[in-house]
């Protein structure tokens, strides 16, 4: 018996060290705020210190490597807590303005609207606009589904149907720097700031359909007029919590 609970023990170990190191030397390899051969060598000696760690689990001197890994692992988590995402940056044009709003009774007023013309995805002019919305004439709420890799993985655009025949569309995106590109694995580690971009149709999601050949499917919501308001002061809510307190990007895995 003390055997098995011993083994129970050394296995349950192996797996938390393993875990714990690759997600430490992924932290260092992205975030280490050094030149790309340090980054690298950082990250690698950690997952030879982690081997090394598990290795001693069988050994006698267990006892002593947990406490070792324990220290390093806790200096790592350390470091990653003093990591803030960045209020400015280089950003690229199409996510480099972050929506605000202001409301005056139901009238709401966003500031820096994007209304960018697409040529293809690559080219375009940009136009970033003021605009009034009556939110007692909201009348609708749609939801898009922008499938980019395959019918698995969407992303979520939200848009709100006025009776004057305008529609206003909410993304909530990544604020990639200017040249930089998008990745999953990347964003799981602090690699990019969140950006909350409110857009004509047209724009935001006639990119997507028409420039990135993603497949965009709508749903039309039954969401009454005082839903469909409540939801929209929360979009607005969230933009600017997000214009005062920069946040880093998280990837949804569910």
């Amino acid at each position: 018996m003390v055997r098995l609970v011993r083994a129970i023990v050394i296995a349950v170990l192996v797996l938390l060290v393993v875990f714990a190191t690759a997600w430490s030397s992924l932290a260092l390899w992205y975030r280490l705020p050094l030149p790309e051969v340090g980054r690298q060598a950082s990250a690698i000696l950690f997952g030879l210190f982690g081997a090394l760690v598990v290795v001693a689990l069988f050994g006698r001197r267990r006892f002593r490597a947990v406490l070792a890994f324990a220290a390093a692992f806790v200096l790592v988590l350390a470091w990653w807590s003093t990591i803030e995402p960045p209020a400015n940056g280089a950003w690229a044009p199409d996510v480099a303005r972050q929506v605000t709003g202001e409301f005056d009774g139901d009238l709401l007023t966003l500031t820096n609207v994007r209304d960018f013309e697409w040529r293809s995805a690559t080219d375009f002019t940009e136009r970033w606009t003021t605009r009034s919305y009556d939110l007692n004439k909201l009348k609708s709420v749609d939801m898009f589904m922008s499938y980019w890799s395959g019918p698995t993985i969407a992303h979520v655009i939200m848009s709100f149907g006025f009776d004057d025949g305008r529609y206003l569309a909410w993304s909530i995106e990544v604020r990639r720097l200017s040249g930089g590109s998008f990745s999953p694995l990347a964003d799981l580690f602090k690699s990019s700031p969140l950006v909350i971009l409110a857009a004509d149709e047209r724009d935001v999601i006639g990119l997507r359909s028409n420039f990135r050949s993603e497949d965009v499917q709508i749903y039309r919501l039954r969401a009454s007029p005082v839903a469909a308001r409540l939801l929209l002061r929360e979009y607005v809510s969230d933009a600017n919590a997000l214009a005062a307190t920069p946040a880093f990007y998280a990837v949804d895995l569910d």
